[in-house]
């Protein structure tokens, strides 16, 4: 329970980084990010493997490039069905998807499976030996 909150506050923040970084992506308050990172989270695990399934025979031809497209159809659903959020266009939605999933693994890649931060603590390596 604690990681899935831990990602959807993950979720939160890439969401508003995306309204902050581009132009065409607004959220209106914090509240309204909490509510749109829930609205995408839940799209992403119910509807966008879906999506991936059923598109897949192009997603090969593209080498996996309409991927982005899917997400962006993901980002500008979610805006349609939260109202805090705005995306000005397709355009606004591929860069903003592509931001937030950017945001979101950087942030992620801290985060381990059980949802606590984990430190990696890095060793020097002298002849054969790592100390």
């Amino acid at each position: 329970m604690k990681g899935l909150l831990l990602r959807w506050l993950i979720l939160t923040l890439a969401v508003l980084a995306a309204a902050y970084l581009l132009k065409g992506i607004e959220v209106k308050s914090f509240g309204a990010a909490l509510a749109a990172a829930a609205i995408l989270g839940i799209l992403n695990a119910f509807l966008r493997p879906l999506l991936l399934f059923f598109t897949l025979p192009l997603n090969i031809l593209t080498l996996g490039l309409f991927t982005f497209i899917v997400n962006a159809l993901m980002l500008l659903l979610t805006a349609r069905l939260s109202s805090g959020l705005v995306v000005e266009g397709f355009w606004a939605a591929l860069l903003g998807s592509l931001v937030i999933s950017a945001v979101s693994w950087l942030i992620s890649a801290l985060i381990g499976s059980k949802g606590r931060v984990e430190v990696i603590e890095m060793r020097h390596r002298r002849g054969d030996r790592w100390e």
